[in-house]
């Protein structure tokens, strides 16, 4: 990213002819990878890619300067690609969604701003970097000099792993998907005193229900900010902090995040009237 270039995140949990459809769509030029990732991937996969290998004593980029380069005389823009990250293809062939520096900046500044994140915050990293959710659980904490738990990708909905997690790093941001906060509530042994130190919990990928959030917030009383967006949208595109005595069956998706408008359309693609 420092370079001004754009990375592919790769799951090697993921079947390796998902993987290799995806590096065949992206063409990346460089591949990343350590042992599991070119078991994953298989040998066919790696013949016409360079690849780095991420375990080797001395790194090809040993040699270089460790001054960043300069984007200006690289011919970088805030218009470059920071990220690729390919949807589900629910409703058809994965397609690669492009997202731009600009916007990534754009959301990484203001979920720092909204949430005033700092350098003391510890963020746990619970997410598949495939999953456009990941980015800010690492970007907005390294921008701004915070902590990141790494929690092992195959632990990732294990809720018992989660809460150890949570007491023994001291986790003050946390982001889930609602089906697993409903989870994290039928772990019938956790003591609250074990999420003390949560300062915010985001949730965003499904629908979040007002059961749901009433539920936690009696379990764990802490901000609990229900976030909305397309992958196309960088991440989130709205954030509602929910409050208690909220009683509306569904949580409202929110405001719009900075630099960023709403329209409410119909199905013609013309504006709806207000009250709609």
């Amino acid at each position: 990213l420092k370079a001004g270039g754009a990375y592919l995140p790769l799951d090697p949990a993921y079947p390796s002819t998902r993987l290799r459809q995806v590096l065949d769509d992206a063409a990346p030029r460089l591949l990343l990878a350590d042992a599991a990732g070119r078991a994953a991937l298989g040998a066919e996969a790696l013949a016409d890619l360079t690849v780095v290998d991420l375990e080797t004593a001395t790194s090809t980029w040993a040699e270089l300067p460790a001054s960043d380069p300069e984007p200006r005389a690289l011919g970088l823009t805030s218009r470059h690609l920071a990220y690729v990250i390919y949807t589900s293809g629910s409703t058809g062939t994965p397609k690669g969604v492009m997202v731009e520096h600009q916007s990534l900046v754009n959301h990484t500044t203001w979920q720092a701003d909204r949430f005033q994140f700092a350098a003391h915050d510890i963020f746990l990293q619970r997410t598949s970097p495939s999953f456009d959710a990941a980015v800010w659980e690492l970007w907005a904490a390294l921008s701004i000099g915070a902590c990141v738990a790494l929690l092992p990708l195959e632990r990732q909905l294990d809720t018992r792993t989660i809460f150890d997690l949570i007491n023994k790093c001291q986790i003050t941001i946390l982001q889930l998907v609602p089906s697993l906060l409903s989870a994290l509530l039928m772990v019938t042994d956790v003591e609250q005193n074990e999420i003390d130190s949560l300062r915010y919990v985001f949730c965003g990928g499904e629908l979040l229900k007002n059961e749901q959030a009433a539920k936690w917030l009696q379990f764990a009383p802490r901000a609990l900010v229900n976030v909305y967006g397309p992958t196309e949208a960088t991440i989130d595109a709205t954030a509602w902090v929910y409050s208690t005595g909220f009683n509306t069956p569904v949580v409202p998706i929110g405001r719009p995040i900075a630099n960023t408008r709403i329209y409410l359309l119909d199905g013609h693609g013309a504006p709806v009237p207000f009250g709609a």
